[in-house]
């Protein structure tokens, strides 16, 4: 499916509830969660990114576990402004995602998610190893509170809908 297909996915998506915020990556995909009122995020765990396309099983069984009501997924973004060839991977795990779970999934801006979270790991004292293991969810966290900090500054849901187009056009090439 291209982003300029029509689908007949959730769109509606929910102003309370639990939302899964995911920080999409190549090698592992950090997963946060905020409580229904949508006041206080959390990290929750980080998974292998290897074989996501095998993982319908655990993302319905998250949405079911958690009582998650949507999903947020980060969107890699340029400073610019535009998008790259990482994007358009992303864009393709979330568009998997809303199919397999059914729920409204938007994405968001994830520029400087994981600098925040290096930041703010930096004082626990984590080793290096458990930092590793751990800094993909605190980056989803990161994520997590952005998007829930947009929607009260805007007063309406933020982010863009799985089927958007891509900024950049045809031009993404990094």
């Amino acid at each position: 499916m291209t982003a300029s297909q029509p689908t007949d996915l959730p769109t509606d998506f929910p102003t309370d509830g639990r939302i899964a915020a995911i920080d999409y990556g190549t090698v592992r995909i950090g997963i946060a969660i905020c409580d229904p009122a949508w006041i206080l995020a959390s990290p929750l765990e980080v998974r292998p990114a290897a074989n996501w396309r095998d993982d319908g099983d655990y993302y319905r069984g998250l949405l079911k576990a958690e009582r998650v009501a949507a999903f947020i997924v980060g969107l890699p973004i340029h400073c610019d402004g535009g998008e790259s060839k990482k994007s358009l991977e992303t864009r393709e795990f979330a568009r998997w995602l809303a199919e397999e779970v059914r729920v409204p999934v938007r994405m968001f801006d994830e520029r400087f998610t994981t600098a925040d979270a290096k930041n703010r790991m930096t004082p626990g004292g984590f080793t290096r190893k458990k930092k590793k293991n751990r800094i993909d969810a605190v980056a989803a966290q990161v994520l997590l509170e952005s998007f829930l900090e947009a929607c009260r500054y805007k007063d309406e849901v933020a982010g863009v809908p799985v089927d958007s187009e891509p900024v950049g056009g045809d031009d993404i090439s990094q």
